[in-house]
């Protein structure tokens, strides 16, 4: 059996090189960076924008033929749901710019799917702008809520129309299945 010194310097060098590579990994592991902290107008914020998305997907997906689909006599249509969310949107929205809030969910404002698609979105983009504009400190200013009839925080405000909004998305997921369609988030991703 003959012994190269290219060979003794090749396995003199395989420890070291082992002991390198797993020093290395290990420093690499322990350098993985956090996910950013979000401050709470931007926590707010993309709530908002989330449900506002998932909202908005299943108002341009929704079959026009069926936008007046109510599951009961007694029951909002899938587009007074719509237009119902929109206009709380916009009441929100009023408040946070301090505003008096109008009322303007009226169906016959937004005859077709098109109108009520545009209305929603708006609606969104408009809350979003709201909350945008104000820092944290101003998100915590006491508002008076008129549909509570309570004195609260700004954001809790925002936060209570997003859990809203989040109702209104589980309701029409069942508009969805009664008409026999797949809501759009509920869709294999490709």
């Amino acid at each position: 059996m003959r012994f190269s010194l290219r060979a003794a310097a090749a396995a003199a060098c395989l420890p070291c090189t082992l002991l390198a590579l797993t020093i290395f990994g290990q420093s690499v592991s322990n350098q993985k960076t956090e996910p950013p902290t979000l401050n709470s107008t931007q926590a707010l914020v993309d709530s908002w924008n989330d449900i506002g998305r998932k909202l908005i997907a299943m108002a341009e997906d929704f079959p026009e033929s069926k936008y007046d689909f109510k599951p009961t006599p007694a029951v909002r249509s899938f587009a007074e749901q719509l237009v119902h969310v929109a206009g709380t949107n916009d009441l929100f929205s009023d408040l946070a710019r301090g505003q008096k809030p109008v009322d303007d969910e009226d169906r016959a404002h937004y005859p077709t799917k098109a109108a009520v698609v545009a209305y929603l979105k708006k609606s969104f983009e408009k809350g979003a702008s709201a909350i945008h504009s104000k820092s944290d400190a101003e998100l915590a200013q006491i508002v008076f809520e008129s549909d509570s009839g309570r004195r609260m925080p700004l954001a809790s405000v925002g936060w209570a129309i997003i859990e809203h909004s989040g109702e209104h998305y589980g309701q029409l997921v069942l508009y969805y299945r009664l008409s026999g369609l797949v809501p759009p988030e509920s869709r294999p991703k490709k």
